[in-house]
């Protein structure tokens, strides 16, 4: 058996044994009884789910804080009163940054508290409080080596001093933000905006313009002459602060390992890669749209959107959940050119070196789609920022031509992947005889037929049946009353971990 196909041949007893490797975190295993209440915050949340009361709530763990799960429940019980009940979530269907609200719902859940990092999406359903945790940071190295650093780099930008951070240390922003007041010369401008602790729902009576979490995201149209210093390790949140600001210099702090490094120049060589996913988008056919989200404010809005910009471009879309993405689950897929992915903006970037088929976020596809792409590097990864900027584009470009004489002609398209020209393959319903007769007449993918008014059309076939008839092995046939029936036989007993032979 080939190495590429061990994956997907594996044995049934090896799927239930498999064990799964997480990095525990063990910051507050060492802490005592006061300690450890503090670094979660436990008398906050008692009183914030009083203060709500909140008949259910549920609290949901990363895998690497699990463990920790038993103890936070046994104290929170302890000082809510047995009248109300906690649920423990772990294993999330997507990425742990963002918070579970279906799975929430399955218990009939009023709020939730979501433990240590966390991407803070906005939330549509429940009322969400946040523990980050709080690890420890020296403020005075931090400041001292980023201001060395910033000072010899002769490129920075030196006008304005953005503070970025990951949340676990959000209780330290206050202290690195004096400390760097105090450093700084006089005429730098310092920008730092609060983490907050809760995302409420918009209600009925209050209309919400914006999410709660804006005031805490920094703009994605670049700030010139900006500058962001981040505090914290090699993350999801590091890979997209660099990609959605380019033009902007980022130094980043490691607290544990206590270095400060200019990081953007790791932005150019992403933005190749992403580069690369793009013209690959451009040369499919068949597109499948993962969701990769049901927690996060308007994906629905956007599914709708993209469904929309995709068939109006003739292409073939499916839609898609499969939970949590690996290799072998998109390649039961074989028939999709290109994925889709609508998740948070932690988990939009995905390294697709070991999937089958290339995976682009909604902004690389609206570049993709245009006749004429223009590249300029910046991305756009919030889902209320994509669609109010297509909806300002839409108005703009109201009546003028929706595409370009490539598009919608048979012209072949040049391929910067191949280095060849295609034809690209059109789906969108019914054509007439007369201008199918054109293409291949000997293919299976069309079918003829005659429309309500009696004219002979071609229907062009699913493309995952057209994919199907293409392929050499098409499933086990049926062979009914070719072969005569086996012999029934007494099988295996036992549980699935471990068969007892009879």
């Amino acid at each position: 058996m080939s190495a590429e196909n061990t994956a997907f041949s594996t044995s049934s007893e090896e799927a239930i044994k498999r064990a799964i490797k997480v990095q525990i975190d063990e910051t507050a295993d060492h802490l005592s009884g006061e300690g450890f209440d503090e670094f979660y915050e436990i008398d906050k949340t008692a009183r914030e789910i009083e203060k709500g009361d909140y008949k259910r709530t549920a609290l949901q763990f990363p895998d690497e804080l699990l463990h920790d799960s038993v103890s936070i429940f046994c104290k929170l019980k302890r000082k809510i009163g047995s009248h109300r009940e906690l649920y423990v979530l772990a294993d999330t269907s997507y990425g742990s940054c963002c918070v579970d609200e279906v799975a929430a719902q399955h218990v009939d859940a009023e709020a939730m508290v979501h433990y240590g990092y966390a991407c803070m999406s906005q939330t549509y359903r429940l009322p969400v409080f946040y523990v980050f945790g709080k690890k420890g940071v020296d403020v005075d190295d931090c400041v001292s080596k980023f201001y060395d650093l910033f000072s010899r780099h002769e490129n920075s930008r030196g006008a304005t001093i953005v503070i970025r951070h990951d949340v676990v240390y959000t209780h330290l922003a206050e202290s690195i933000l004096d400390k760097l007041r105090n450093t700084v010369p006089l005429g730098v401008n310092l920008i730092y905006s609060n983490v907050p602790d809760k995302l409420m729902p918009p209600t009925d009576q209050t209309t919400q313009t914006q999410p709660l979490h804006e005031s805490y995201r920094i703009s994605e149209d670049p700030v010139q002459d900006c500058t962001i210093l981040y505090v914290g390790e090699e993350s999801l949140g590091l890979t997209n602060l660099l990609i959605t600001h380019s033009a902007c210099d980022v130094f980043s702090y490691s607290p544990s390992q206590k270095t400060c490094q200019l990081q953007s120049i790791r932005t150019n060589r992403m933005l190749m890669r992403r580069y690369v996913v793009v013209q690959k988008a451009r040369d499919a056919d068949v597109f499948g749209i993962l969701v990769g989200t049901l927690g996060v404010a308007s994906y629905l809005p956007l599914i709708k959107h993209l469904r929309a910009k995709l068939s109006a471009a003739k292409k073939k879309v499916y839609t898609m959940s499969v939970g949590k993405l690996n290799p072998a689950k998109l390649a039961n897929f074989m028939e999709i050119e290109c994925f889709v992915l609508i998740a948070c903006p932690e988990n939009s970037l995905i390294d697709a070196k070991e999937f089958y088929r290339p995976i682009v976020t909604p902004y690389e596809l609206e570049i993709a789609l245009q006749p004429d792409p223009q590249w300029t590097g910046h991305y756009v990864l919030d889902f209320e920022k994509l669609l109010a900027k297509e909806s300002s584009a839409a108005d703009e470009t109201h009546n003028d031509k929706q595409h370009s004489d490539e598009e919608d002609g048979d012209w072949p398209m040049f391929s910067l992947v191949t280095g060849k020209y295609r034809h690209a393959r059109r789906f969108g319903g019914v054509t007439e005889t007369r201008e199918a007769q054109s293409e291949n007449e000997s293919s299976s993918s069309l079918i003829s037929r005659k429309d309500q008014s009696g004219t002979l059309v071609k229907v062009s076939e699913d493309a995952a049946s057209q994919f199907l008839q293409s392929r050499s092995f098409r499933g086990l046939e049926m062979r009914l009353a070719e072969d005569a029936p086996s012999v029934l036989e007494q099988g295996r007993s036992g549980i699935a971990r471990g068969y007892g032979e009879t």
